[in-house]
């Protein structure tokens, strides 16, 4: 898997990347999060419920996905979009990587995505309706349904 799709802002923005876990379209209020480490625990936290976070930390699910980290019972961001995902998981209590995570979860992962510029972007405009889509890669059709989701 390693699909196009686009990432639309209810201001007009769109940032591409591809998809490494998870295909469709999904709405959220965007967000970022500068962590270093920690992204299973994002991922898992109730605070994060139907965002799309963006990771600015360049490498993401080097130490793929263990079981004792899980903050809550579900995935609750509806996307998350990073710079690169590793391919393969390097510690011993990882259970599963991030990819066959975000797909087990049916949550829509999305790499090659400039997230420091998305994150220049909500820092200085603050956090806003945005949708990420596989299947609809229109951008002016993307920004109009970020701008109509409640």
């Amino acid at each position: 898997m390693n699909r196009p799709a686009l990432i639309a802002l209810e201001d007009g923005r769109v940032f591409e990347g591809r998809a490494f876990a998870g295909e469709g379209e999904v709405f959220g209020e965007l967000v970022f999060n500068t962590s270093m480490t920690g992204y299973q625990e994002i991922l898992t936290d109730p605070s994060y419920h139907q965002q799309i976070v963006t990771l600015t930390y360049p490498l993401i699910g080097n130490y793929g996905i263990a079981p004792d980290d899980i903050e809550s019972a579900a995935v609750r961001p509806s996307a998350l979009l990073i710079g690169e995902c590793s391919r393969r998981a390097s510690n011993w209590r990882a259970r599963s990587t991030l990819a066959e995570f975000l797909e087990a979860a049916g949550v829509l992962g999305i790499h090659e995505v400039d997230t420091r510029a998305i994150t220049l972007h909500i820092r200085s405009r603050g956090a806003m309706r945005a949708v990420v889509s596989t299947r609809d890669l229109d951008p002016a059709r993307l920004v109009e349904k970020a701008r109509a989701w409640p």
